[in-house]
C-alpha cells in the first residue's frame, strides 16, 4: 500500500482508501434543484429534497431552516454563476455591438439551461417575503454592478457609448426581465427574445453623437 507523502499531508489529501469529506449543503441545494425540475417549488417539500440528495431530514435542517431557506440559497447561487458566466462571455475588446450580443447570449443560454428555476424565480418568488425581497435587490444590484463594469471599457468610450448609469441599468434590466417573465408564463421560449433584447440594449446604451 502506497503511503500518504509529506506533501499530501501538507495539502489535506486524504489518506489513500478514505473517501472525501461529503459536502451535504451541496447535495442538498442540488436536491432542491431536481425538486424543482420534478414538481416545482411550490409542491416540492423537504422530503422529497433529501431524497433526490440521498440524505435525511436532520441533515436538511443542519444546514437550512426551512425548504424556503434552501430555495433562496440555490437562487442566490444560480444568480451568482449566471453573473460570471456573462462577464466571462464578453470580450472588452470586441466592437461595442459584438459585446452587446455577446452579454445578452451569455444571459439568455444561462437562463435557458435551467428553464424549470428560471420559470419558479418568476413566480414564486413575489410571494415569498422578505428574505426573497433582499435576495432581489441583492441580484439587482449585482446586475446593475455588472452593467456598469462591461459598458465601461476603452472598446465603447472609444465609439462614444458612454458607461451606464444606475438608472439606465435599472431600467434596461427591469425591460428585459419582465419581458422574459411575460414571454416564459405564455408559453415561449426564452431565446425568443434575443433579437428585440440585443436590439432595446443597444439602442438604450448606444453611441451618442
Amino acid at each position: 500500500m502506497t503511503s500518504v507523502t509529506v506533501h499530501d499531508a501538507a495539502m489535506g489529501a486524504a489518506p489513500p482508501g478514505t473517501d472525501p469529506p461529503v459536502d451535504f449543503r451541496r447535495r442538498l441545494l442540488e436536491g432542491m434543484a431536481a425538486a424543482i425540475r420534478e414538481r416545482g417549488f411550490r409542491d416540492t417539500t423537504v422530503a422529497d429534497v433529501v431524497r433526490l440528495a440521498r440524505t435525511s431530514r436532520r441533515t436538511f435542517y443542519e444546514h437550512f431552516a426551512s425548504k424556503q431557506d434552501c430555495y433562496i440559497a440555490l437562487l442566490r447561487e444560480s444568480n451568482a454563476e449566471m453573473i460570471s458566466e456573462i462577464a466571462a462571455a464578453v470580450d472588452p475588446h470586441a466592437a461595442w455591438d459584438v459585446q452587446v450580443q455577446q452579454a445578452i447570449g451569455a444571459w439568455i443560454g444561462a437562463s435557458e439551461s435551467e428553464p424549470a428555476i428560471t420559470l419558479s424565480w418568476i413566480r414564486e418568488i413575489p410571494s415569498l417575503g422578505e428574505a426573497a425581497r433582499q435576495l432581489q435587490r441583492d441580484f439587482h444590484e449585482a446586475f446593475i454592478v455588472l452593467i456598469e463594469t462591461l459598458t465601461d471599457n476603452p472598446e465603447l468610450r472609444a465609439v462614444g457609448v458612454k458607461p451606464v448609469s444606475r438608472q439606465v441599468a435599472t431600467v434596461l434590466l427591469g425591460g428585459l426581465r419582465e419581458l422574459m417573465a411575460m414571454t416564459v408564463e405564455d408559453g415561449g421560449a426564452i431565446s425568443d427574445i434575443t433579437d428585440v433584447a440585443v436590439h432595446s440594449t443597444m439602442a438604450l446604451i448606444g453611441p451618442r453623437p
